[in-house]
């Protein structure tokens, strides 16, 4: 019994390493890899089930003939255009623009910027007043019909890990 509980200890220890293994790992690659390798790891593949959305969470827009039989590279590449998209929509926000598009790739870039009767979030406003404090107002972003997600929180406070640069 003695030598099973530091066995259960180690084994309790081991996701832990792995997942800070891991993070090293993403943390090796250029910022805008991460940021692929982030939302392909938190999105997951999309199939016929997931309608409208396809690949790693690109939604089909009116006019777009794509097929829910694409490979997965296929689906990395509409993704790494999805993202410079977003990059571009972002551009102002200098260091800031890639953690910008991969959140408005989930929550949409009109709940950022705000359109109609929308206003822009607090976070989109506090950097375009230069304040760069932006913590806070990022992991906003983690709730789902007003109650807050274990997973989402999770996923916002690893991308801002991995791409926020103070």
């Amino acid at each position: 019994m003695r030598k099973s509980i530091p066995a259960l200890c180690l084994l309790g220890l081991f996701p832990c390493l792995l997942a800070a293994q891991d993070m090293e790992g993403l943390k090796r690659l250029p910022p805008f890899e991460r940021a692929i390798r982030l939302v392909m790891r938190y999105e997951g593949w999309h199939g016929p089930d997931k309608a409208p959305y396809i690949a790693y969470g690109h939604r089909i827009l009116p006019g777009e003939q794509l097929s829910y039989g694409m490979s997965r590279e296929e689906g990395e590449a509409l993704l790494r255009k999805d993202l410079l998209e977003r990059c571009a929509l972002f551009r102002r926000f200098g260091a800031d623009s890639l953690l910008l598009a991969v959140l408005a790739y989930q929550v949409g870039h009109n709940r950022l910027l705000g359109y109609g009767k929308m206003p822009k979030s607090r976070l989109i406003r506090k950097l375009e007043r230069g304040e760069r404090d932006i913590e806070r107002e990022y992991l906003s972003f983690r709730c789902w019909k007003g109650r807050v997600i274990p997973s989402i929180e999770r996923r916002r406070r690893m991308e801002l890990a991995l791409l926020y640069e103070p």
